[in-house]
């Protein structure tokens, strides 16, 4: 999986994953939508080498974000904003991509979380928990995303693990295979430091 911050980069190869930081500060989802999708249709246009006004991004019923482009293979597309960063996921099978801000004064939701993630957060020191929060439940995201289920699948009904800073895991009982997705951690300009999760299905 390939990273990049700059909307501008092209990647060699797919799946490939773009965390853009902005100077924008959306004050509403109709801002946030407006502010991903600008982005997203800039990146795809660089990747894809068509004109921006090409660029068509659609939804399914679920809220799944749909690229149709003549000519193009089918490609999965994934899409998020926090904190004036835009998150953009490309790859051939399904991908789902998050970003969660690290909020120190917020209490996580423990009775969302799996009980094995409520067991590592409270295994967690205090100081450190927000970062370790904001990690999972982008993951968590990331994941629902890749499903195409968003959370009308519940998010207590499978387990992430964070393996390392940069890897984290799902066992899913719905799933045989164990899926395994990748993490990052960026500051947005500003005071926020934001953790970035993406996952593809394959």
């Amino acid at each position: 999986m390939h990273w990049f911050d700059d909307a501008d980069a092209i990647a060699p190869a797919l799946p490939a994953i773009w965390v853009v930081r902005t100077d924008a500060n959306p004050r509403n989802l109709t801002e946030r939508s407006a502010l991903r999708r600008s982005i997203a249709r800039r990146i795809l246009a660089r990747q894809l080498g068509r004109q921006e006004d090409e660029i068509v991004i659609d939804h399914d019923p679920a809220g799944q974000p749909l690229l149709t482009l003549p000519g193009t293979p089918h490609l999965h597309l994934s899409l998020a904003t926090r904190s004036g960063v835009v998150a953009v996921g490309l790859a051939r099978y399904p991908v789902g991509v998050d970003v969660e801000r690290v909020d120190a004064q917020a209490a996580a939701p423990l009775d969302l979380l799996h009980p094995d993630e409520r067991r590592l957060l409270e295994a967690v020191a205090l100081t450190a928990r927000p970062l370790a929060f904001a990690r999972l439940w982008a993951a968590k995201e990331a994941y629902v995303k890749a499903l195409g289920t968003g959370f009308a699948r519940p998010p207590e009904s499978f387990c992430v693990s964070l393996l390392s800073e940069t890897r984290f895991g799902v066992l899913d009982p719905l799933r045989s295979a164990k899926s395994d997705g990748e993490l990052r951690l960026m500051k947005n300009g500003g005071q926020d430091t934001l953790a970035a999760a993406a996952i593809v299905l394959g």
